[in-house]
Parts: structure tokens; C-alpha cells; sequence
């Protein structure tokens, strides 16, 4: 072992591990955005959305832990702003007092609101702003060369509203109440006679709101707006998708020894997850439709 991977050896510790988004970087850099985003023992938010130079579809997905450096597409990078930073123990706001004076002038200047703008609101209102599907069509060219710049639009706590019910949907979507889909399961004999778990296919078919799970089991009933909530290159039920097929590694030591992995032992969990999915889909679409109708 060189000097160099030396330096970078530390004790195992078991409460030194994150949850995190996908599969994040193992840089330094990265391990430092812990820290001062996520430190153990505290709660957090942010927004992640596509950097600049981005060539897949625009994205933005809150989240509640540190995402992947690609989180949304192999090829284009994306960036993570979090409602509060941390340094040395201490919480910081990362919505400027300046930023509070600026909505507050807007909105608030010679009124008397029934309720006081906070920096909560003004997050919820980014959120929502970045999925107004307008905006997105209107700046496009914008969004793949700066940082996003947030307009004043006319009614501030119609737009909170959808961006505080948009990010409870896509942080809590392990917990929101399943899409009841339809779970058809015909016995595969083949491999029951061979003493095999049912062969994994992992399949859409968007245009029969089909989920092919198996030579044993398809989900039926997926609606078609679920389909179109998109998280960069693919939708959000295509990703689950994805992420839990079998898939062989090329290394051929790893193959040999860590090649664990089969869809059969995760099976329940992925039905129970494309049904939750499918209900934080179709709402968030919901919500994006009644957008584009918003006076700005």
C-alpha cells in the first residue's frame, strides 16, 4: 500500500454512515458537503437540480441526505443547495436576510398579510417555482448556462403551497399511501419444477400501464400521467426499475465474490415501492398541470 493510501485509511465507525442519494462520490470534496449539509444528529433539506451545461432534461428533486454527483443522468452533473449549513456544531440559514427583505418588500410592502413570509415559505416557494413546467420552458436556455434565477410571480403562497406539498411527496415517498395497482401472479411451473425462483425481466409497458416483475408476476393499472414525471433521462417508476434489475459485474473478482445480489430477496419491497412511487407521480403531475394555468 502507497504512503498516499495510507493517509486516507480511518477507523470504522458504524455511526459514521449516511444515507444517501444513489451513489455518491467518495471525494473529499464530497465528504466535506456532508459535513456542512448533513452532519450525524442533525435534519436537513435541499433542493438538487441540474448543473449548468445540463443535456438531459432539466431535473429538480428535494431530498432529505447528500445525492450523487449524477444523480439524475450518467452524463450531466448536479447540484445540491440545502435549507441550513452547519460549522462546527452551529446552524446557519442558508435563505439570506437579504432574501427575506426582498420577498418581503414585494409581497408585504404597504399591506397587512395575514401571515408573516419566513424563510420556510420562500424555500417552498423555489421548489415550487423550479417545477413550474412555464418557467422551465421559458429559461431553458438560461438553466443550461447559470444558476437559476427565481421570478416574483403573483399570488407568493399559492406557489409555497405547491412547493411545500411537492417536497413532503418526493422526501416522504417511502411512507406516502400506495397506488393500488393491480398484482397478477400466474405460477411459473418451469421454474417451480427446477426449484428456481421465478425468472426477473424488470419491464415496462407504458402503453398497457404494465410492470413485468418476473416469469411469475406483473403489476397492471399504472396510470399514464405516472409515467410522465420525469427525474433527468427516464421517470421516477423507470428508475426503481432499473436500479433493481440483476446485472452482472464485469470484474471478474468481483463476480466471483460479491455477485449477491437477486431481484427474488427484494421482491415485496419493489412492489410495495412502485406502488408508492406511482402515487408520488401522479400527484406531483397534478400538481404540475394546475401550474401551467397559474397567473404570473
Amino acid at each position: 500500500m502507497s504512503e498516499r493510501a495510507i493517509a486516507f485509511v480511518e477507523e470504522w465507525v458504524s455511526e459514521n454512515i449516511h444515507a444517501a442519494g444513489y451513489e455518491p462520490e467518495g471525494d473529499a470534496a464530497q465528504a466535506a458537503a456532508f459535513a456542512a449539509q448533513f452532519p450525524i444528529g442533525s435534519e436537513n433539506c435541499a433542493i438538487c437540480f441540474s448543473d449548468v451545461g445540463s443535456r438531459t432534461n432539466y431535473c429538480v428533486l428535494g431530498v432529505d441526505g447528500l445525492a450523487d454527483l449524477h444523480f439524475g443522468a450518467a452524463i450531466d452533473a448536479y447540484q445540491q443547495v440545502s435549507r441550513y449549513r452547519f460549522l462546527n456544531g452551529e446552524r446557519f440559514d442558508n435563505v439570506t436576510d437579504w432574501a427575506l427583505e426582498q420577498f418581503r418588500g414585494r409581497y408585504e410592502e404597504g399591506k397587512r398579510p395575514k401571515r408573516p413570509i419566513t424563510k420556510d415559505a420562500i424555500f417552498h416557494y423555489i421548489y415550487g417555482v423550479l417545477h413550474d413546467p412555464v418557467y422551465r420552458e421559458k429559461y431553458a436556455q438560461n438553466l443550461k448556462r447559470e444558476f437559476p434565477r427565481i421570478p416574483f410571480y403573483s399570488d407568493f403562497w399559492k406557489w409555497v403551497e405547491w412547493g411545500a406539498q411537492l417536497m413532503a411527496l418526493h422526501i416522504g415517498y417511502e411512507t406516502v399511501k400506495p397506488w393500488k395497482l393491480k398484482r397478477v401472479d400466474v405460477p411459473d411451473e418451469k421454474s417451480i419444477n427446477a426449484k428456481l425462483s421465478p425468472k426477473p425481466s424488470i419491464k415496462a409497458d407504458k402503453d398497457n400501464g404494465i410492470v413485468v416483475l418476473d416469469s411469475e408476476t406483473k403489476l397492471t393499472g399504472v396510470p399514464p400521467e405516472a409515467w410522465t414525471y420525469r427525474l433527468g433521462n427516464r421517470s421516477a417508476l423507470e428508475w426503481i426499475l432499473d436500479q433493481y434489475k440483476e446485472k452482472t459485474p464485469k470484474d471478474p473478482t468481483i463476480r466471483a465474490k460479491f455477485n449477491t445480489y437477486r431481484f427474488a430477496d427484494h421482491k415485496e419491497k419493489v412492489i410495495d415501492l412502485l406502488m408508492r412511487v406511482t402515487r408520488v407521480s401522479v400527484e406531483t403531475m397534478e400538481i404540475v398541470e394546475a401550474m401551467k394555468s397559474e397567473k404570473r
